[in-house]
């Protein structure tokens, strides 16, 4: 079950990006609408959505909108110097992307977040259309990397729907 803080037009911080990531994994959203301030486009997800869960129609993301939401699929920021199980999901996901020896390969997943592995993330996002710096954020997580929507978070076993 997921909670938050009730949110709102006009709302802006980390738990407005926290939902709108949400949306994007339900395909409620635009990648590009993961900007953090809660505006009309998230305002209009928030009603599909409360639509389409039968509850109260009114744009305001409350104690029941929170609990109807799938659980955050832990996609946080990762730049150089990560490490862990994340950073080794993503390297296995980029070296099967495109295949072994190719921009996009950052060699065997080590979990080490180092300058093959961000060259990598740079080759990935200029094929995906995204802002190449070489970081995996909100928008090289959730940009379409293939057939039947895939993204990298899904590729990478993040999603939860």
């Amino acid at each position: 079950m997921n909670h938050g803080p009730t949110l709102t037009t006009g709302s802006a911080g980390p738990d407005v990006r926290r939902l709108q990531r949400l949306f994007v994994m339900m395909k409620g959203l635009e990648p590009s609408g993961i900007d953090g301030v809660f505006g009309h486009r998230t305002e209009h997800a928030v009603e599909s959505f409360q639509k389409s869960e039968g509850l109260a129609v009114d744009g305001i993301v409350g104690v029941d909108t929170w609990a109807a939401l799938p659980a955050d699929p832990g996609t946080r920021k990762l730049s150089e110097g990560d490490s862990g199980p994340i950073v080794k999901a993503v390297q296995k996901v980029l070296r099967e992307y495109r295949g072994h020896n190719t921009p996009t390969d950052p060699g065997s997943p080590d979990g080490v977040f180092g300058p093959r592995t961000e060259s990598a993330v740079r080759a990935y996002q200029g094929d995906v259309g995204v802002h190449v710096d070489g970081v995996v954020g909100d928008q090289t997580w959730w940009a379409p990397a293939g057939a039947a929507g895939a993204t990298l978070a899904s590729l990478a076993g993040l999603t939860t729907v």
